[in-house]
């Protein structure tokens, strides 16, 4: 036969199971709220001169380093990758080369 405790035991086990049952009935019953996540935000570049102004002075050799337009361009752009404000690109001095495309073949 049965003793005491484990009389006790049995019922302390069935409590238990008891309170988890009904902690999982309680859960399951609260209505579920939606998770809404937001939305990320895309910045759209500053301008389209800007990144064509870029290509044009990464295409430029070694012997056209030094360009005052470039430094300005390079500049800029780190001024919109550190999150300020883009300003307006500087005039283009006449007789400027037109900038740069990458060809079909040019994948980095």
């Amino acid at each position: 036969m049965l003793g005491r405790s484990d009389i006790f035991r049995a019922a302390a086990i069935v409590a238990l199971i008891a309170c988890f049952a009904a902690t999982l009935f309680a859960i399951n019953r609260r209505p579920s709220t939606p998770v809404v996540e937001p939305l990320p935000t895309v910045t759209a570049p500053a301008t389209d001169d800007l990144t064509a102004e870029l290509r044009r002075c990464s295409a430029l050799g070694p012997k056209d380093a030094v360009d005052a337009r470039c430094e300005a361009v390079w500049e800029e752009n780190r001024r919109c990758f550190f999150g300020r404000p883009a300003r307006p690109l500087p005039p283009s001095p006449p007789g400027a080369v037109a900038p740069a495309t990458p060809s079909s073949g040019d994948a980095r």
